[in-house]
């Protein structure tokens, strides 16, 4: 998709490399984890974008492909500009590019602190919870 004013005027997203994420996703999601720790493996079968505002790298999310299933992952806004509907416009950007390739259902392993922010947006919450590397999580799903 190309460069992207969705909702939010002062925003432009685009699809950027994994490489691009991974500062973004240790500041916001791991502050105490090492920049090279933030790469996952299957960062080169994905889609990333980013929402930058006056030009910075604000927001960051990696979006992956199973069939018509699309599971989004690390999501990060940065703590400087959150409250600002940025997430909101990143989220909903990906939803409609899942759609575009044909999705059926998107989802994530929502952060308990973060549920809520989906919920707002059509997510259900499925019961499935786990915890991993100190944090509480639960699946949450959109049908579409």
């Amino acid at each position: 998709m190309p460069k992207s004013e969705i909702e939010n005027p002062k925003i432009e997203i685009e699809q950027i490399r994994p490489e691009l994420t991974w500062r973004l996703r240790q500041r916001v999601l791991y502050p105490d984890s090492k920049l090279y720790e933030m790469e996952m493996e299957e960062d080169n079968h994905g889609y990333h974008f980013g929402a930058f505002k006056d030009n910075d790298l604000v927001a960051v999310v990696s979006l992956f492909k199973n069939g018509t299933d699309f599971q989004f992952r690390k999501f990060a806004v940065d703590a400087s500009v959150q409250n600002m509907g940025i997430g909101k416009t990143l989220l909903n950007y990906i939803i409609n590019f899942a759609i575009a390739e044909g999705a059926e259902r998107i989802w994530c392993n929502a952060r308990v602190t973060a549920i809520g922010f989906y919920l707002r947006y059509g997510f259900v919450q499925t019961g499935k919870h786990f915890a991993k590397a100190g944090f509480d999580y639960e699946i949450i799903e959109k049908k579409l």
